[in-house]
């Protein structure tokens, strides 16, 4: 085994322990995308074409593309957004009305 292929194994391993314990079902999505993508490259490593086109189609396109949509079903993503205006807003407040006028 080279250098890389050990490098992307252990990548893997550490992709699959990150989607267990991250809370943020968006970044979930984006790490599985990543540790499909790196399976793919092991599985072009091991001499399987055929594995890998699947894998890259099937694991980071289609089961990613289904995650995203269901997290805008869910409203994952637009909860996460409206969370993100409201602190952007209310920094904007603080800044501009957090001190008190002299008079």
């Amino acid at each position: 085994m080279t250098v890389i292929i050990q490098l992307m194994l252990v990548f893997l391993i550490v992709c699959a322990i990150a989607v267990c314990v991250t809370r943020d079902l968006l970044t979930s999505v984006i790490i599985y995308m990543s540790y499909s993508m790196i399976m793919s490259i092991i599985w072009i490593t091991l001499e399987s074409p055929d594995l890998a086109i699947t894998e890259a189609a099937v694991g980071a396109g289609i089961t990613s593309l289904l995650f995203f949509l269901t997290l805008k079903k869910i409203h994952a993503i637009d909860a996460r957004n409206e969370v993100r205006r409201e602190h952007a807003r209310r920094m904007s407040e603080g800044e501009q009305g957090g001190e008190p006028d002299e008079e």
